[in-house]
């Protein structure tokens, strides 16, 4: 059986014959980066421990096929910046497991016009559900309040990082 929380990103508090590091959770976006990670680590284990043996990368293959369907392998390189060949064997790997399904493009026979099945569809409700799930769990025991409050910091922490630098 395997531990419920992966914990790759933990250091340990002490360095033989040295002073302890500096913890990663005392940097914002280190803890973030841990929080994200706990957070994929137990969302996807309930899909390889489940039906659906599915990994980020391929739920995001699908998840935008689902949003965009009818859209094309070139399509989706372009929006998310990705190797075309990387996304070439994702996309491979959807269609053979019939979560992923096309037809070509009656303009350009090359390219093929991409959509998520009903059985994709049904992985990714799925992981919404799992999603849903493991966010209650993450604020547990915090009011509404601070709630809105951790929103309106980490909204601001973004916003500071998409100003342009200056």
């Amino acid at each position: 059986m395997r531990k419920p929380v992966d914990n790759v990103n933990h250091l340990p508090d002490r360095v033989k014959g040295r002073a302890p590091p500096a913890r990663d959770e005392d940097d914002v976006l280190e803890l973030v980066h841990i929080v994200m990670h706990q957070y994929r680590s137990q969302q996807y284990q309930a899909l390889r421990d489940g039906p659906h043996d599915i990994t980020h990368m391929e739920s995001k293959v699908l998840g935008y096929f689902d949003r965009h369907p009818g859209a094309t392998q070139s399509q989706l390189a372009g929006d998310t910046g990705r190797d075309k060949a990387q996304l070439a064997r994702l996309i491979k790997g959807l269609r053979e497991r019939g979560l992923l399904d096309g037809e070509p493009d009656p303009d350009d026979r090359r390219n093929v016009r991409l959509q998520a099945t009903e059985a994709g569809r049904a992985v990714l409700g799925h992981l919404r559900q799992q999603a849903r799930r493991l966010s209650a769990k993450a604020v547990a025991g915090l009011p509404a309040a601070e709630r809105e409050q951790l929103l309106a910091l980490l909204r601001r922490v973004r916003a500071n990082l998409d100003k342009p630098e200056g």
